[in-house]
């Protein structure tokens, strides 16, 4: 073995000496894989510990990173191999997981007895510490809270594929609250993929495990449960630790805190009942009890909850809400403190962009279905009864009127002193802004209802005939592109191409100046987007 050749990148260094893998823990200074420079313990296990480092790769910037270490010391080579299996596992089940909720993994190590993962690092406190700094337990809103996104995150490992995923070690100390917040499941050592039947050594923490994992079985009702105690704990400071295993029904949670929901105490006693198909089927259906009673008790108007890779719903509120007496079917238009939007009730509605508050209505013979747009102290709409309407963004009157032959259903572009409209005639219409009259109309063969797009001195449309046309400023056809179905979709023009979706479920590229397919791709299903 003396004379195996040795692989130096995998050699942990410090600055002018070797590491000394006798020492416990590594010195501040370290400069592991040439790479990662430790700044400090942050964390203490029993086979290692997890250290602050530095990632040197970006020397101009203090990119800090978690480095979570494990020192194999068992006598035994079987023994030792597993463990570094067990380790290298949590590397493989990280590397596969993409969730807000759960720490990003960077790299993973091996030298001689000690292995190394490098992860995420998360600025906050885990929920043991927390619990250890307070004084008692923790507000209902804010249990809620965390247990809506721990349910989340437990879902999507539930679900993973190709296989589940069981984190088999819910507890206070896996969850850290971040700067912002939010939770973040930690720890996945004992993670496992979940194969049905299949049991295993028991392995999880005495208080918080569910009595099946002590048989060597875990499925995704055994989270179920670890949640479910957490809660418990979080909620009555009552440690699980030190009960007999099992007994949450002999402390009910409003005993030890009355000021706890009878319905989130339900929640959480379903979630620990002793077997696991009295529990909740799946975390997801777990959150969805929470949510009913987040909504019932009013928190989710009082805490962030987030979830996925974004906030779910109680951390987006409207400032304002005006209700109109149909369908909105075409997007606001806003002009500084003023909201465009038509409405299908005929009427178009200008509102104070701040409170929402109606400033006037103007009123249409049929529904409104584009989108309104402004110029120099005018806003002007289409209709389903034919007209484009010009009205005062001051006083909401009509300034003056233009009928086309047909419904209009497009919402039209101004450039160049004109207002570019289609109609439902099969008309692309040039309207003078000055003279309130078309200078051109150009016949597209077939209904207009995407919105022109302008470039340069070229407007370019669809119709619902199957063409995409480009005419010039005097209104002269350019060139005409075929499709095999409608153009409802509104085209796009970027770097000299047209871009376009059509019924016929393909998205066109358009050279913009010839006209002729650059390339196209088929989406399987028509678009009108």
């Amino acid at each position: 073995m003396a004379n195996d050749p040795v692989d130096t990148h995998h050699i942990p260094k410090t600055k002018g000496s070797p590491l000394k893998l006798s020492d416990k823990q590594l010195p501040q200074g370290t400069l592991l894989v040439e790479r990662y420079q430790i700044q400090d313990v942050i964390g203490i296990g029993g086979m290692g510990s997890v250290y602050l480092a530095r990632d040197m790769h970006f020397p101009n910037v203090v990119k800090l990173i978690a480095i979570k270490e494990m020192i194999n010391e068992a006598p035994d080579p079987l023994v030792r191999q597993t463990i570094v299996q067990n380790f290298e596992r949590e590397a493989n089940i990280l590397v596969t997981l993409s969730h807000v909720a759960i720490p990003k993994i960077f790299d993973y190590f091996t030298f001689q007895d000690r292995s190394y993962l490098v992860i995420e690092y998360v600025k906050g406190r885990d929920l043991e510490a927390k619990l250890s700094e307070s004084d008692g337990h923790f507000s209902e809103d804010q249990v809620i809270a965390w247990a809506i996104e721990l349910c989340d995150v437990l879902s999507y490992l539930h679900n993973h594929k190709p296989e589940p995923i069981i984190f088999r070690d819910i507890k206070p100390s896996n969850i850290m609250i971040n700067n912002e917040g939010q939770v973040v499941l930690v720890d996945f050592g004992i993670a496992k993929v979940f194969r049905f039947g299949q049991k295993g050594t028991m392995i999880g923490t005495e208080g918080y495990s569910p009595p099946e994992q002590y048989r060597g079985e875990a499925s995704p009702q055994a989270d179920v449960y670890a949640l479910g105690a957490t809660l418990h704990h979080l909620l009555t400071a009552r440690d699980p630790r030190l009960e007999p295993p099992f007994t949450f029904s002999e402390r009910p949670i409003r005993k030890a805190n009355p000021s706890v929901s009878i319905e989130l105490e339900t929640v959480i006693n379903t979630a620990l009942q002793y077997a696991p198909n009295d529990r909740f089927p799946s975390a997801s259906a777990m959150k969805d009890a929470l949510m009913m009673v987040a909504r019932k008790t009013g928190a989710l108007t009082r805490v962030k909850i987030y979830t996925g890779a974004v906030a779910s719903e109680s951390n987006i509120k409207p400032i304002w809400t005006f209700k109109c007496e149909d369908e909105i079917r075409g997007s606001a238009h806003v002009d500084g403190p003023v909201v465009f939007i038509g409405s299908y009730d005929h009427n178009l509605y200008a509102l104070n962009a701040q409170s929402g508050e109606l400033i006037w209505k103007f009123p249409s013979e049929k529904g409104i279905t584009g989108r309104a747009i402004s110029q120099d102290g005018m806003v002007y709409i289409g209709s389903e009864d034919g007209f484009i309407y010009a009205i005062s963004i001051r006083t909401g009157r009509e300034m003056w009127r233009y009928q086309t032959e047909a419904a209009i259903r497009t919402s039209g572009v101004i450039a160049e002193g004109h207002l570019f409209t289609g109609s439902d005639d099969g008309y692309l219409y040039a309207i003078n802004l000055n003279t309130n009259k078309p200078t051109w109309k150009v016949d597209a063969g077939g209904a207009i209802r995407s919105t022109p797009f302008v470039a340069g001195d070229h407007v370019y449309f669809g119709s619902e005939a199957g063409e995409v046309i480009c005419v010039d400023f005097r209104g002269s056809v350019k060139w005409r592109f075929r499709t095999k179905r409608a153009v409802t979709a509104s085209t796009q023009v970027s770097n000299g191409l047209v871009y376009v979706t059509a019924q016929d479920g393909i998205t066109y590229a358009i050279d913009a100046r010839t006209g002729w397919s650059v390339w196209r791709f088929r989406m399987g299903k028509g678009s009108i987007s």
